[in-house]
């Protein structure tokens, strides 16, 4: 562990991650260049030109701003991620997998200080890293809003009772979804994940991180190497987080904010077309803090509110096409909404009825 290497990863991971003929990314590139386009002509006062053109550009550069940091600590993370044994990444959340692990899962998913965006690349070096698909989709459902910053924001908007409904749901919903996926996966119905390595019986967690940290140095060329690949590990993301943000200024410019939030009532319907608004917009967890706000006092549906929340996580088109690409597996993506939707509609229901 002198340089916090894995022995037996390379093998692994060289199988599961074998160089691809390398092609043009269209998506990735077309998709930086028209935010790099709206974002530059934001500044160049494309304000005063009124009409989609101002729209556009303003969305543009509110979301990249939203977004940067979380994206920007999550290329640390994995960098940092990927120079940890795998055996490591195991223990700490789990060998076992069950509710034990999906317990540790979701803590840490709850506890992690990153927007639903900069998650995204943490969940799939997970997966790429050994952890169990139930363990990461517990991570992932219950981290993009629950962060520390994000809560105690909600505190002040909603106020601390409904703040803390939100969190125990949250954390039931993502317990339930693991569960699932690892039923699911133990029957043969999904994908077990090839990457998964257990950790040796006696293998004792907390001695064997101090012996390696003493012998690690932790030098400028660890740190510029762990840096270079968590950009080379964030590609994945980006190119859809890119494309997320010229979808959702594009539905801005053209949807008049008025009209759209007159929907959201505390009904069937205002609870259906919150769904499909947060499937739809790319709402960052930063932006979908006060939205979730609005739909519990301006339009008094607490239900909606925590629907927005929970299904920017659970239908989120980024998401799904991470974790296919992660996972090599459309059953493994798509059964994510197909899990946690149905139960985010019924506590929704619930909670508009209380």
């Amino acid at each position: 562990m002198a340089e916090l290497t894995d022995k037996a990863a390379p093998e692994t991971s060289a199988a599961c991650h074998a160089p691809a003929p390398r092609r043009f990314d269209y998506l990735l590139w077309v998709s930086l260049a028209v935010v790099a386009v709206f974002y530059a002509l934001h500044y160049a006062g494309a304000g005063s030109l009124g009409g989609a053109v101002a729209e556009l550009s303003a969305s543009v550069v509110e979301l990249v701003h939203r977004m940067w940091w979380g994206v920007a600590l999550a290329v640390v993370f994995i960098g940092l991620l990927g120079k940890v044994p795998r055996e490591f990444v195991i223990a700490a959340l789990g060998s076992q997998g069950g509710l034990r692990g999906l317990l540790r899962a979701t803590l840490y998913g709850l506890l992690l200080d990153l927007c639903n965006h900069g998650v995204l690349m943490v969940g799939a070096r997970l997966y790429e890293r050994g952890v169990g698909g139930g363990q990461v989709v517990a991570f992932l459902v219950a981290s993009p809003w629950n962060s520390l910053s994000l809560t105690l924001i909600l505190v002040a908007l909603i106020g601390l009772p409904l703040t803390l409904l939100f969190t125990l749901l949250s954390f039931v919903v993502a317990i339930v979804t693991g569960l699932v996926y690892e039923h699911l996966t133990a029957r043969g119905a999904l994908p077990a994940n090839p990457n998964r390595v257990e950790s040796s019986r006696d293998f004792d967690f907390w001695p064997a991180a101090r012996a390696g940290l003493r012998t690690c140095s932790f030098n400028r060329a660890f740190f510029a190497e762990a840096l270079v690949d968590g950009v080379k590990e964030s590609r994945i993301v980006m190119r859809w987080l890119l494309f997320g943000i010229v979808l959702a200024s594009v539905v801005r410019a053209f949807m008049d904010g008025d009209v759209f939030a007159a929907w959201f009532g505390p009904t069937l319907l205002g609870l259906g077309m919150t769904i499909v608004a947060a499937t739809i917009i790319e709402v960052c967890s930063e932006g979908s803090a006060p939205i979730a706000a609005d739909l519990v006092t301006r339009a008094n549906a607490p239900g909606n509110g925590f629907a927005f929340l929970m299904a920017g996580a659970a239908t989120d088109y980024t998401e799904i096409m991470v974790l296919r690409e992660a996972t090599a597996s459309w059953k493994f993506a798509l059964f994510l909404p197909l899990v946690t939707l149905p139960q985010v509609v019924l506590l929704g229901w619930l909670i508009n009825m209380a």
